[in-house]
């Protein structure tokens, strides 16, 4: 089976910082795109931030712009999202998901992209 494992989700106060990793089962991770999605209350899932397989460029949602930061360790076939400055509409459950291509120089934020995923951790921004 071919499937992505989230982790580093938990509770943490406003202003706090939490690391996301996203580890593979069953594939390596250098010909896929990664990305990050997730899933708020009342809200749709939304895509969060991507990366590229060779690293060199991302994609991050307006909101989390200058706080978040995708990177990817492809020896170590894992994916993570440093979270910074969180705030409690942050919170909500997060995902990691892969879109195989080996050749992209871009990646995208539109979830239907993507055929493999996570089941999710939880992250709870929260005083």
């Amino acid at each position: 089976q071919l499937s992505l494992v989230e982790s580093g989700g938990g509770l943490v106060q406003p202003g706090g910082s939490l690391r996301l990793s996203c580890a593979t089962t069953g594939f390596t991770l250098d010909d896929f795109d990664i990305g990050w999605f997730r899933q708020v209350p009342g809200k749709e899932r939304e895509g969060v931030s991507c990366i590229i397989p060779s690293g060199d460029f991302a994609n991050y949602a307006h909101d989390v712009k200058g706080r978040f930061t995708i990177s990817r360790d492809n020896a170590k076939n894992m994916v993570y999202l440093q979270m910074s400055s969180l705030k409690p509409e942050d919170t909500g459950v997060y995902y990691c998901a892969a879109d195989w291509s080996p050749d992209s120089n871009m990646c995208t934020l539109a979830q239907g992209q993507y055929h493999i995923w996570g089941q999710g951790t939880q992250v709870t921004v929260s005083s």
